[in-house]
């Protein structure tokens, strides 16, 4: 079935309608279903490259737009996905918002996001009255209160960042991770390749499966250390605690910590002036290292040891996992790789320590 098409006879006065797509048919030599597949991203597979190019050239020398708003009636969509994120002012997820966004553009979808309320829970269901504008959800596990909301609607659901095996709890149709226990293990194995056999591990306070899979990380790792100590001290995730956290850290019993392992930049942050407010210096006498690599990540001095997280390309996974879900397709599958960017806050403990 075809697009409602306008009447391609001029216009009272002698304006021209706008191009149909039986006009781009026609103007390329094609079947209006060929002009269909190849504006619609449907033709590999099914028309040749030459014939897309053809198709392709027809509409821009006529000035062809799709009439998307008839299109979304006939596939009875609205092409909208709706983003889940924990708040609007992290930076990282703007970052993801931004990565789903570009890749929602080029397939004629729209994003919309739903920051996951903090201190009070949301509506009974926020979705209830959005559910007929939806064709599918994308969100972060760190949503909680959010997601107990999503369960049980019959919108397709991808999870950011979660744990595998609680695809059938949630009822996700698809998930994309990081590979965020090798971004622990990169950040471990360059504390031990400089020295450090006394570390704190200022850890999330936020329950998330992915702040348990980097604390289960650095357990794992150092147990196989001998001589090994590793304190941990829960925090919020803000400069304040921190600085609290880590000031907890370096003044409490057993040997002082030489390095502060931070499930993100802004405790890092706070570690970092945990420590000049002690009088000590970073990193000759206590290395920190990050998880994120915010735009902070450079502001501070020294510069934050810290796991690059590709935050624009899980929004892209995201996005495309759920156009996948969306066609009956296969998601892309396997972690998104991390990387460890050694800088200044990183160094060798002191003598003797």
């Amino acid at each position: 079935m075809n697009d409602p098409e306008p009447d391609p006879r001029p216009a009272a006065g002698g304006t021209p309608a706008r191009p149909t797509s039986r006009d781009v048919a026609r103007a390329a030599g094609v079947s209006q279903a060929t002009v269909s597949l190849v504006l619609g991203g449907k033709w590999r597979g099914r028309v040749s490259e030459r014939t897309a190019d053809l198709v392709r050239e027809a509409a821009r020398g006529l000035g062809y737009r799709p009439n998307l708003a008839a299109r979304n009636l006939r596939l009875g969509r609205t092409r909208t996905a709706l983003l889940v994120v924990p708040a609007l002012t992290s930076e990282f997820f703007a970052r993801v918002y931004t990565g789903a966004a570009e890749v929602a553009a080029r397939h004629d979808f729209g994003v919309v996001l739903y920051p996951s309320p903090a201190g009070i829970g949301p509506a009974r269901d926020p979705f209830a009255s959005a559910r007929s504008a939806l064709d599918g959800v994308i969100a972060s596990s760190m949503a909680a209160d959010a997601l107990r909301a999503i369960r049980g609607t019959d919108l397709p659901l991808v999870m950011l960042d979660s744990d595998p095996d609680d695809l059938t709890d949630t009822g996700a149709a698809a998930s994309v991770n990081l590979d965020i226990a090798d971004g622990m293990r990169q950040v471990t194995e360059h504390l031990l390749g400089l020295g450090h056999r006394h570390f704190a591990h200022l850890a999330s306070a936020v329950p998330s499966w992915t702040f348990d899979i980097r604390a289960r990380a650095l357990r794992d790792r150092l147990a196989r250390e001998p001589g090994v100590t590793v304190r941990t001290v829960p925090a919020p995730l803000d400069v304040a605690a921190g600085r609290k956290a880590a000031g907890a850290a370096l003044t409490g019993p057993g040997p002082r910590p030489t390095a502060l392992v931070c499930d993100d930049d802004l405790l890092a942050a706070g570690a970092c002036k945990a420590v000049r407010r002690l009088g000590l210096r970073v990193p000759e006498d206590v290395s920190v290292t990050g998880f994120d690599d915010l735009a902070l990540a450079t502001a501070v001095e020294p510069e934050l040891t810290t796991v690059r997280l590709p935050a624009e390309r899980i929004g892209e996974r995201g996005m495309t996992a759920l156009l996948a879900v969306l066609e009956n397709r296969p998601p892309a599958t396997g972690d998104l790789p991390v990387t460890l960017l050694p800088r200044g806050s990183s160094g060798p403990p002191p003598a003797g320590s």
